[in-house]
């Protein structure tokens, strides 16, 4: 688990192909590796990663197949900066949200607009993720903890302050930028628990029209 405080940018260092599979290297920076050790889980742009090799400077990892076909990470390129965070301890300040790492699919930067020392982002998400996206509630951006200012159908707004921008990649957010998205892990337990005992039932994955309505929530 994680919290969505971006802790340090690092730098992808390699991108080796496995056959499919990729090893990636990243150069952590200023991160602090030294309570880290092999098999300990890093947020890479809010997609967690497993360290496999600890070379001193920063540390490699293998990203699956699944993960490339689902996260921006196979459109990294060497030198590309990426946000870093290591995972919770139980000593941890919870200054964001509870994040598990896990991206539920790609959105796209819109449009971006300054206002006055702040950036104005709009962000279009997938369209099975619009139902978890609320005004004032948590979303994961590239790992960043961020909250969403207006929503208008599959699409958000983020006001970004100064000290995100630089403590983040969001400053290198264009339009057409793909970007990692995590939704607010209580939607997700939420929508499951709605459906009650018609969760156990096959075809209820998602919380849809139909499903609650066998629900008796329609």
């Amino acid at each position: 688990m994680f919290t969505g405080i971006i802790q340090a940018i690092g730098r992808i260092t390699r991108m080796q192909d496995q056959g499919g599979d990729m090893r990636l290297g990243i150069d952590t920076g200023k991160l602090d590796l030294s309570d880290v050790a092999l098999g300990d889980s890093i947020a890479v742009n809010g997609v967690c990663l497993t360290a496999v090799e600890l070379p001193g400077n920063g540390f490699v990892a293998d990203v699956s197949r699944e993960t490339l076909s689902l996260t921006s990470l196979g459109n990294l390129k060497t030198g590309s900066p990426v946000n870093l965070e290591k995972a919770l301890t139980l000593a941890t300040r919870l200054g964001g949200h509870l994040v598990s790492g896990h991206v539920d699919g790609l959105g796209t930067v819109i449009s971006r607009q300054e206002d006055a020392r702040s950036v104005r982002f709009v962000i279009e998400a997938p369209k099975e993720l619009a139902k978890y996206i609320v005004h004032k509630g948590s979303i994961t951006v590239d790992g960043t903890s961020l909250t969403v200012n207006g929503v208008d159908g599959a699409r958000f707004e983020l006001n970004i302050v100064p000290h995100t921008l630089r403590e983040t990649i969001m400053d290198g957010y264009q339009p057409g930028s793909r970007v990692n998205l995590e939704v607010d892990l209580v939607a997700r337990y939420l929508e499951r628990l709605l459906l009650g005992d018609k969760a156990a039932e096959p075809g209820s994955g998602g919380l849809t029209i139909e499903a609650l309505a066998k629900a008796g929530f329609a």
